[in-house]
């Protein structure tokens, strides 16, 4: 055994175990981040960051918060990451109480070294073209999703309303909630405005008269086929033939608004809704077994280079608010201050905040939407 021992020392046997010369670590975003997430690991690698002598490669694959859950839920992640960024935190308290059942244990954390931490925030808001939002102001004043249905229902079209002929019927920009988990914020909060409340429960998403009037309301959306995970991209891109205005990311929004303003004439303007709908971005490691403690830490290091000042700057440039609060959003080159007149807020004065559904409400929405939109 002694001269075995010394034999492996001096480089003649191998180990039985060999450690892997390069870490990977594979991250699940959401599209609305992946951008950000995606440059940061281009120059994090190009950094050569290294753990434990091992190098750090991270590799980020872009997937709607949905699907991705959908995918953990069914187990259908392989190989499992190590990493999930979704949309939202309450997308990994759904999936962290099914695995709960299952292995009878976390599988991703809310506390200690490991949570989940945000690495950039958004928030939903409104972006109308400046033209028919003056329209809109001058009939009914605030906007919001009461006056959004009026708009959408009035059998005169945009005439009716006090805007031109021309304009024909008021067309609404809503995310495919199939594709996008935009699309079911945006009728969250749709409901929430309807019933005055932040918290909504299954009675209120099938009760029939608000049934009724969310199918009026999205009935102005012109095909869901075409609103696929990019809707700012194709409002964007096809203008008023795409739509009149919705309730979309601000992110999405502000990285947009150049190009909406070269391609035409009337600009977008954004406007913030009486109940915000915030999105966190918490960076989410797998504690399987799946993937080694190496991964995991190797995975924090990462984390960690997100929220470094430098890289939160670059979510400001890039329309998201910043989860380090040492980086402000008033940076010399931020979208924020660039689009002001547009109507972005560095500080948005409005602090009721729609609560996150529970997965109950959410199933009731997508079965909603699947037998009384989707298909037509």
């Amino acid at each position: 055994v002694g001269a075995s021992l010394v034999v492996q020392r001096a480089g003649g046997v191998k180990p039985l175990i060999e450690q892997p010369q390069t870490l990977e670590v594979r991250i699940v975003c959401a599209l609305p981040v992946e951008p950000f997430v995606q440059e940061a690991a281009r120059r994090f690698n190009a950094e050569n960051h290294k753990l434990e002598g091992h190098l750090i490669k991270i590799t980020v694959e872009p997937m709607d918060g949905l699907t991705a859950m959908g995918r953990w839920e069914r187990e259908e992640m392989n190989p499992v990451p190590t990493v999930w960024i979704p949309d939202s935190r309450y997308l990994v308290e759904l999936v962290n109480a099914t695995y709960k059942e299952k292995r009878g244990r976390d599988v991703f954390l809310t506390g200690g070294e490991y949570r989940a931490r945000p690495v950039a925030i958004s928030l939903f808001s409104w972006g109308i073209y400046s033209s028919r939002e003056q329209v809109l102001r001058a009939k009914y004043g605030e906007i919001d999703w009461r006056v959004i249905h009026d708009a959408a229902t009035a059998k005169g079209g945009w005439p009716e309303l006090g805007g031109q002929a021309d304009w024909g019927f008021f067309k609404l920009v809503v995310p495919n909630p199939r594709k996008n988990v935009g699309g079911l914020a945006a009728m969250i909060a749709a409901a929430g405005e309807y019933y005055s409340q932040t918290d909504i429960d299954v009675a209120d998403v099938t009760e029939p008269e608000f049934q009724k009037w969310l199918k009026e309301l999205m009935g102005a959306v012109t095909d869901f086929s075409s609103l696929g995970a990019y809707s700012v991209e194709n409002l964007a891109l096809f203008g008023y033939s795409m739509g009149d205005g919705g309730q979309l990311l601000e992110s999405d929004l502000l990285v947009n608004m150049a190009g909406i303003q070269t391609r035409w004439q009337d600009p977008l303007v954004i406007v913030y809704p009486k109940y915000l709908t915030w999105f966190d971005f918490p960076f989410t490691i797998w504690m399987g077994d799946e993937t080694t403690a190496l991964e995991k830490n190797a995975a924090l290091e990462f984390e960690r280079y997100l929220l470094q000042p430098e890289m939160q700057k670059l979510a400001v440039q890039r329309g998201l608010r910043p989860a380090n609060p040492e980086v402000s959003v008033t940076e010399s080159d931020s979208l924020f201050v660039k689009w002001k007149d547009q109507g972005a807020m560095t500080v948005v004065p409005r602090t009721t905040m729609m609560r996150s559904p529970n997965r109950e409400v959410l199933l009731a929405l997508l079965r909603w939407f699947d037998l009384n939109v989707a298909e037509r």
